[in-house]
């Protein structure tokens, strides 16, 4: 039964429903700066970097993991390590184009784990320059993000045909062996970090 009374006041929808944890909300606004939010669902990774104003939220940069495979490519799901990082570092690279050279990591409700799809995206945006508060001890290591751990689970499973083929039947749907993620995702890492060079080079160009 909901409480009643004058002096009781219905809680923002948000914390009823679980979405927002506003003590940490709170503490990331007083901060004034930048925040870094990163959001997962199961097969796409998004990061924004948001400002706090006095009407909302300001979106300074976003990145989502489908710009991988439009813009640069990329053949693997948008919802693993790998992806998660090349959103980051392509997150992070946007961010410095456009001054952004410090931010706070918001992971929102997330609960943090060790080397998980949230530190590969953090790990892409400190690789592209972006500096953001953090332990070392949190980021997944190389062979994590460059996908090494799935492509190894590829040569495990490859003797077994029909195994094979059902685990792994969207990375050979779209020609990509997945014991070929490693090359396919430095590949796809070296793009991002060409583009930007590239445009960094035309704006000195053009002033």
């Amino acid at each position: 039964m909901m409480a009643t009374g004058p002096s009781y006041r219905v809680p923002f929808r948000r914390r009823r429903e679980g979405k927002t944890n506003y003590r940490s909300r709170r503490a990331l606004v007083l901060s004034k700066s930048p925040r870094l939010v990163v959001r997962l669902t199961l097969n796409h990774t998004t990061l924004q970097i948001v400002e706090a104003e006095a009407v909302g939220d300001k979106v300074l940069v976003s990145a989502h993991s489908r710009e991988l495979a439009k813009t640069y490519g990329w053949l693997s799901s948008g919802g693993n390590v790998p992806a998660a990082y090349l959103t980051g570092i392509l997150c992070g690279f946007k961010a410095m184009a456009k001054g952004v050279e410090k931010v706070f990591l918001d992971i929102g409700l997330h609960i943090p784990s060790k080397g998980s799809r949230i530190f590969a995206a953090l790990k892409g945006v400190l690789d592209a320059g972006v500096e953001v508060p953090h332990s070392e001890d949190i980021l997944p290591d190389e062979s994590r993000i460059s996908g090494k751990h799935i492509a190894e689970y590829g040569i495990q499973l490859s003797p077994d045909a029909e195994v094979y083929q059902q685990k792994f039947s969207k990375y050979l749907s779209r020609k990509l062996r997945p014991e070929e993620l490693s090359e396919h995702f430095s590949a796809i890492k070296g793009k991002i970090m060409s583009s930007f060079k590239k445009k960094v080079k035309q704006e000195k160009e053009e002033t």
